[in-house]
């Protein structure tokens, strides 16, 4: 499993403020909760389909939980931006700087985590890794097409 190279317009570049949304959380088990009701809240509002919102939390949820259990951060970024009418990009920004990049595990048939990469992959119309221009750790980003 390995993230698409796709080149994809950051969430930086969103134009108008207004089609970004960005929250800032303690790195803690709990977060993952208020980042998924947070980024919830915007997509209600931004009126987009029910699916898409349902894969944007499960997306957010799997990033976050990933910033929160495999790094060294005390805090993360999570962001979600309408970079077009056709495109939803997801981001959560790591503050670890060690460059050891996404984790790598293979779950076995019996195991009860360690499958959410293999979500993102599935769901994501692109997703991949970045180094963060705002933590100086990882970005990891996923983009879904927005139904017209």
């Amino acid at each position: 499993m390995s993230p698409h190279t796709t080149p994809s317009p950051r969430l930086t570049d969103v134009a108008s403020p207004s089609r970004a949304h960005w929250l800032e959380l303690p790195a803690q088990r709990s977060s993952v909760r208020v980042a998924r009701r947070s980024m919830s809240a915007r997509l209600t509002a931004w009126r987009l389909p029910g699916e898409l919102c349902a894969d944007a939390e499960l997306l957010v949820s799997e990033l976050a939980t990933n910033a929160v259990r495999h790094t060294l951060s005390t805090r993360f970024l999570c962001g979600i931006g309408l970079i077009t009418e056709a495109c939803l990009r997801l981001e959560v920004h790591d503050q670890d700087g060690t460059g050891r990049g996404l984790p790598t595990c293979e779950p076995g048939p019996d195991d009860e985590s360690g499958r959410g990469l293999l979500l993102v992959q599935e769901i994501a119309d692109s997703w991949g890794v970045d180094r963060s221009l705002l933590t100086g750790g990882n970005a990891v980003w996923a983009t879904l097409t927005i139904p017209v």
